[in-house]
């Protein structure tokens, strides 16, 4: 049976490419609702079921070998041109790729300025679900798939390599590797044990919205309990210095330039005051409101943006398609 399958799949596959066209499919998957982490790590099987979907892409000319794969994870202002450019990169180079849509399912256009309606918590848990499914796609090599994701998909990066979270959700399955771009790193984990497979992290200077000077030293306590992790800051670069648009101000948007939060082992990410554990969207007003300011800074870099696809490109050659 699965043989057939496999075979349909390679003879859609040439269909596709005889016409010019990339082979791209829905695949769509349960998931849940869990708010935070401490709602995955001591309630998950409780959580809300959600329906999730998203767009696997294979590459264009190649032949009927199972593919390496790229799990993408949209910021908070959800899909945008220059994700797609790292996307076409990676097919170009004979990746798969696998177009999360966390918001679209959960019909939300943005989490900017509330970061409440779509979390890192319920997009690690989508990311994962993903990743069970795409392993038994008869056209994926299940050893060779990786995540990248930028701003609270950057964030969902790299706490899928959380292990308190990870074991719970997912024990038997690994990313291959992580490549997180300007994530939230002002949350520290108690607890700083991560995945083995390599994780690295690409942030601007200039970051207002989710800071680097965090990132630097979140990678430097990591690097010292073991974890296989390293940082690129690029200079004079603000958050997003991938996209095209020059820098302006997003008004309603975050700045957790001020914000150090902790996050217990249980996944509860406390508040500054009081430690406060933030385990409701109200509780994380409440919280943010302490150390968040609004109008953060984000848009391109052209210099950043050229680096920064040639360094994913080497991240992904290395780890996925095992060359230097």
């Amino acid at each position: 049976m699965e043989k057939r399958i496999q075979l349909l799949f390679i003879i859609s596959i040439i269909f596709h490419q005889a016409m010019g066209q990339s082979y791209e499919e829905t695949i769509t998957f349960q998931s849940a609702n869990p708010f935070g982490f401490r709602d995955v790590i001591t309630a998950l099987n409780e959580q809300e079921k959600q329906e999730v979907f998203g767009y696997l892409t294979l590459p264009e000319n190649t032949d009927t070998k199972k593919f390496p794969l790229v799990i993408g994870a949209a910021g908070s202002l959800g899909w945008s041109d220059h994700h797609y450019d790292y996307f076409n990169l990676y097919r170009e180079m004979g990746i798969a790729t696998f177009e999360m849509k966390s918001f679209k399912a959960r019909g939300i256009e943005s989490t900017v300025g509330t970061q409440v309606d779509v979390t890192l918590a319920m997009m690690v848990l989508d990311a994962y679900r993903a990743l069970a499914l795409l392993s038994a796609h008869p056209m994926i090599d299940k050893d060779k798939i990786a995540i990248s994701g930028w701003s609270l998909g950057g964030g969902v990066t790299l706490f899928s390599g959380w292990l308190p979270v990870k074991n719970i959700i997912e024990p038997d399955l690994s990313f291959a590797a992580h490549l997180a771009f300007y994530p939230p790193c002002f949350i520290e984990p108690e607890i700083l044990n991560f995945t083995d497979a390599p994780m690295h992290i690409l942030i601007g200077e200039l970051d207002d919205w989710t800071p680097a000077e965090p990132c630097v030293e979140l990678v430097d306590k990591m690097q010292q309990s073991g974890t296989n992790i390293n940082l690129t800051v690029y200079e004079d670069s603000h958050h997003s210095f991938d996209r095209f648009a020059s820098p302006v101000i997003s008004e309603h948007a975050y700045s957790f330039a001020d914000c150090r939060l902790k996050m217990r082992a249980d996944g509860a990410a406390l508040m500054n005051f009081l430690n406060i554990p933030m385990t409701s969207p109200i509780l994380q007003k409440i919280g943010l409101a302490f150390c968040a300011k609004r109008g953060p800074i984000y848009g391109g870099n052209p210099q950043s943006r050229e680096m920064a696809l040639k360094f994913a490109g080497d991240f992904m050659k290395r780890h996925l398609l095992g060359s230097n």
